[in-house]
Parts: C-alpha cells; sequence; structure tokens
C-alpha cells in the first residue's frame, strides 16, 4: 500500500509535470490551490473512511472556502491526480477517479440520477474516471457513466453517458427534447433517462454528419 506521504510528492509531481507555469516543487506546494484542495481532501477522506462523517465534511467546507473547489470527501481518487487553476471544480460524493487524471477549472462531476424506477435512493450517482483522463474547463461529466482510460474531454462539453478507452469528445449545444407538464420527482441537473437516449441519438448523428462532411 502506498503511504500517504508518497501519494503527496506524486499529486505534486503531477503538477511539475503538467503546469509549465510551476517552476520548482516548492512554488507548487505553496501557490497551487489545486494541490492544497487534493491534500485536506485525502485527510478529509482518511476521516470519512473511519466513519467520521460530519467532521470530514466540515473540513472539507473549509477546503472549499480556501480554495474553490469541492471535493466530498466521499469520493474515491487515484494518485498523481492534478487540479489546474482549480476555481469552480466540483467532485461528488461516489466520484471515482483513477491514476494521472487532469481537471482544469470550473469542472462538475456531479450525480444527475438519484432514484431508480422503484423510488429507491441510488448508491452510485457520479462519474467514474478511469487512468490518464483529461477534463477541460467548464466541462459538465454527470451522473453514473464511466470515462475510459486516455479519454479527452474538450472545454465546456456535457457528458451524460459512457465513453470508451481512448476517445476525444466535444459537444456544447442544447436543444429542445420534449415539451411536458411540471415534474413530480425532483430531476437533479434537470436531466431525465428518456433524455439520455436522445442525447446520445442526436450526438451520434452529428458526428457522423461531421465525418461525413
Amino acid at each position: 500500500m502506498i503511504s500517504k506521504y508518497k501519494i503527496f510528492l506524486q499529486d505534486v509531481q503531477a503538477i511539475m509535470d503538467r503546469d509549465p507555469a510551476t517552476r520548482s516543487k516548492l512554488e507548487a506546494i505553496i501557490c497551487s490551490s489545486g494541490l492544497h484542495a487534493i491534500a485536506m481532501y485525502r485527510l478529509n477522506h482518511i476521516l470519512w473512511q473511519h466513519k467520521f462523517f460530519l467532521t470530514a465534511r466540515i473540513l472539507s467546507q473549509v477546503a472549499r472556502f480556501l480554495t474553490g473547489i469541492e471535493i466530498h470527501p466521499g469520493a474515491k481518487i487515484g494518485t498523481g491526480f492534478m487540479i489546474d487553476h482549480g476555481m469552480g471544480v466540483v467532485i461528488g460524493e461516489t466520484t471515482e477517479i483513477g491514476n494521472n487524471v487532469t481537471l482544469y477549472h470550473d469542472v462538475t462531476l456531479g450525480g444527475r440520477k438519484l432514484y431508480d424506477e422503484n423510488g429507491k435512493k441510488l448508491e452510485k450517482r457520479h462519474p467514474t474516471l478511469k487512468d490518464n483522463v483529461v477534463i477541460g474547463s467548464g466541462a459538465q461529466i454527470l451522473g453514473p457513466i464511466t470515462l475510459g482510460n486516455n479519454v479527452k474531454v474538450g472545454s465546456n462539453a456535457i457528458v451524460i453517458h459512457d465513453i470508451p478507452d481512448n476517445c476525444t469528445v466535444v459537444n456544447t449545444a442544447a436543444y429542445i427534447v420534449k415539451h411536458s407538464e411540471p415534474e413530480k420527482n425532483f430531476c437533479a441537473y434537470g436531466i431525465e433517462q428518456e433524455e439520455d437516449k436522445e442525447t446520445t441519438k442526436t450526438t451520434k448523428s452529428s458526428a457522423k454528419k461531421h465525418k461525413m462532411s
């Protein structure tokens, strides 16, 4: 098992490898708000694992206040994680992040489907990011979906379905999917399960047209 100190050093090294504006490890440690948020998350996650839930949540809010980055202590994050610039990043409770993942500012890893068809609250509501994923600024990765190894997500993209390994995805267009009466149940991020299928169908159609042109 990797020690917490080695994990911290790997997070520092990730900044040195991927951020050309950082000139030394000391600068990374002192000046990187993303590194500060990750370090505090790792402490809070230990508290969460030992069932100090309220303490972990309070400290995560302190980290949010200090860094502008909100990481739920229940999230699972691998080594070599980097948040560049960082302001506005949100990482939800059941998010799982692999090794050597990079997020830019304003990224949301959000929970979308809160209940199943029988009204039972789902345990897994947030995305899973495998190794070497890069998420551009402003991107929204929503729901219990999986982004495979080496996936790249363009800035301001909205992703609500699984992405296989070694793919790059971009898309920001909004469009009407239906007219309906007000919903009785709360709909996280305004996205319903029925809309997923239509979004996937439309995205594939758009990609096909782009390829043909």
